[in-house]
């Protein structure tokens, strides 16, 4: 079954280019140019991945993508301005998982698009082991988390961002190591998202995600096993 693909943005000529770049690829696209619109078609039409640009008519895309993560963990890449690096911070704050800074090459996009949709579905595949710890319990098959017997909901990148250290536990990985397992050897955007997305994962999980932060080199895991 081809992946479904939502494109927003409020240029129409944006949508035409990145539309005819990837349904040769079989996904299925469907475009919106307003935010409201794309919030009820997200809600109708449940896509893999969503294309998220930030400016846009009656609903922007910050705004959307805050309303959207009340109820879906999609996953998002974000369509910023190149000069606006505080929207790239609000965005990942808010729960984007990658950002595409505009102009953009639509080749680039289809390559990131690629790249997620492979660590989603290889997300799906069998995968037994549960991980045990004193007050963590990650259960790999149906990606969930319980923190204390609570069960915490993670979006795509947290997940893979806490089984990763979690498979590394004692270990210090950077932030370009993290980088390279998480989203992949293409991606070329900003090295902060590791920091916001894992910042995410500590709160969720209160005081006992086991994450420790490595000065100047990255973090490490140090759940304590059961």
């Amino acid at each position: 079954m081809s992946a479904k693909i939502l494109v927003v943005d409020d240029e129409q000529n944006i949508l035409n280019l990145v539309t005819a770049y990837l349904r040769p690829e079989g996904y299925e696209v469907k475009t919106a140019v307003d935010g409201r619109i794309a919030l009820q078609l997200c809600r109708a039409f449940q896509p893999d991945l969503l294309v998220l640009d930030i400016m846009l008519p009656g609903m922007d895309g910050l705004e959307l993508l805050a309303q959207l993560r009340r109820e879906s963990d999609v996953y998002v890449i974000l369509l910023t301005a190149r000069s606006e690096e505080t929207d790239k911070l609000v965005g990942l704050a808010v729960g984007a998982d990658d950002y595409l800074t505009k102009p953009f090459s639509p080749r680039e996009l289809v390559a990131r698009i690629k790249a997620a949709l492979r660590r989603l579905q290889s997300g799906n595949l069998p995968e037994s082991r549960v991980m045990q710890f004193a007050h963590l319990r990650i259960d790999l098959a149906a990606r969930r988390v319980w923190a204390a017997g609570q069960e915490v909901e993670l979006t795509t990148t947290e997940f893979d961002l806490l089984k990763t250290l979690a498979e590394h536990r004692g270990m210090v990985l950077s932030r370009e190591q993290l980088l390279e397992q998480v989203w992949g050897q293409n991606f070329f955007g900003e090295i902060r998202v590791v920091d916001v997305h894992l910042g995410h994962v500590r709160q969720k999980l209160g005081p006992h995600h086991g994450i420790v932060t490595v000065r100047g080199v990255g973090y490490r895991f140090e759940g304590v096993s059961d």
